[in-house]
């Protein structure tokens, strides 16, 4: 299978999907912006092709590229898994006639207003929600719905531009960061417990899943320095109605926005009203989780992902063996990484637990709270019980202390 893959060169993570197509037997034709000698020996070996463009969500350099390819070889699939380059992959693929997600698809998982207004015509309970075009319609929306409510780009990724407003105040002070966007998503607030739920799907089918959760939720971890917020993902997801719920919601989700083969990353609450749908990428998550997922079940994910879109159906079954989390750690205010404590005290309780760890060099400057969950150093760890890992993240996060200056 020849396969078109968008990007390979960055972020720096973009190398184990390549690497994990070529692994599974397929020839791969990189297109990016990296020049090809930058590459690296390991990553062009990998690539049957490699076509340099200046810039990946420039439909028209897409495009040029992609014919490029087509006038060499047949190509049977165009794939993108960053969230900004969906949409100039999917007006391509169409284009150009390579089964993949349609751009309909692409356009619904995009526009958080269209996606939510699609789920609700089939039954997905989800927050009301509103495109609004000027400050006007906003300012109508928050006299229909009430305080508080979620702002948020139509098309931004995760928490990326996403703001809480609880009064008028703030909603006239926020309006303002919007800038100069045509249009933004305007949302119900959803009380609840934050958590997401990510899959391989493969012809509308779920092949591969995990649900992960929040701890706290992701707005009020990425306002307050002195949180070290984590994620991690259950290994009891076959053993209750819960996560049943969270199955079955994901499978409507996939069915109602027509995804076929395709990985793809979820957002739900759980609160007082029930489970509710926050939005959906027609990707893989971000911040490392697939790592997490491969550490969990003792799988390469990414090499699963890679067999459902070559050969049609996953390799091997998730374990389910241990859960599996990462703990964020801030630096205690902005500057230069001075030092670390801790870290001797965490590695004699749980060294034989912990995965990995990012403890970025002295002297290295900080990144900004909002940057998220892998901005600045970091722990990850699995273990046989949920709520072990649960409490060993915990204590890590409380524990381990980065000094900044």
């Amino acid at each position: 299978m020849n396969i078109v893959f968008v990007e390979p060169a960055f972020p720096q993570n973009q190398r184990r999907f390549v690497s994990a197509l070529a692994g599974v037997g397929a020839h791969v034709v990189g297109v990016g912006e990296s020049p090809e000698h930058e590459l690296g020996d390991d990553l062009r070996g990998q690539m049957a092709a490699y076509y340099q463009v200046g810039n990946v969500t420039d439909v028209h350099q897409l495009d040029e590229a992609v014919q490029w390819a087509q006038d060499r070889m047949w190509i049977d699939r165009l794939e993108a898994t960053i969230e900004s380059h969906q949409m100039a992959a999917a007006e391509v693929r169409e284009a150009r006639g390579i089964p993949g997600t349609s751009l309909r698809t692409t356009w619904l998982c995009r526009d958080k207003p269209s996606m939510k207004e699609a789920l609700r015509r089939a039954g997905v309970p989800t927050a009301a929600s509103t495109a609004a075009d000027n400050a006007g319609e906003v300012r109508a929306f928050a006299e229909q719905v009430g305080f508080p409510l979620i702002l948020k780009p139509r098309s931004g990724a995760g928490a990326q531009g996403t703001v809480r407003v609880d009064s008028m105040a703030d909603l006239e002070r926020e309006l303002g960061g919007f800038g100069d966007a045509a249009s933004i998503a305007v949302e119900e607030f959803v009380e609840g417990h934050e958590g997401f739920y990510d899959t391989i799907s493969v012809d509308g089918n779920i092949a591969h899943d995990w649900a992960t959760h929040y701890y706290p939720n992701v707005l009020e971890a990425m306002r307050h320095r002195w949180i070290s917020p984590q994620f991690i993902t259950t290994n009891r997801i076959s053993d209750s109605s819960f996560y049943g719920e969270v199955r079955e919601m994901g499978h409507r989700v996939i069915q109602a926005l027509g995804i076929t083969t395709s990985a793809t990353h979820m957002e739900w609450f759980y609160g007082p009203k029930g489970l509710r749908f926050s939005e959906i990428g027609c990707r893989p998550p971000g911040v490392g989780a697939w790592d997490l997922y491969s550490a969990a079940n003792d799988v390469d994910v990414y090499r699963e992902w890679a067999h459902a879109i070559v050969h049609g159906g996953p390799e091997k079954p998730m374990t389910r063996k241990y859960a599996a989390g990462i703990v964020a750690l801030r630096p205690d205010k902005d500057g230069s990484i001075r030092g670390y404590s801790g870290l001797d005290d965490v590695n004699g309780r749980f060294g034989e637990w912990i995965i990995d760890a990012h403890l970025p060099d002295i002297g290295t400057p900080t990144q900004p709270v909002e940057a998220g969950y892998m901005a600045n150093a970091w722990v990850r760890l699995r273990h046989p019980d949920y709520d072990t890992a649960r409490s060993m993240l915990d204590d890590v996060g409380r524990t381990v202390h980065v000094h900044a200056g």
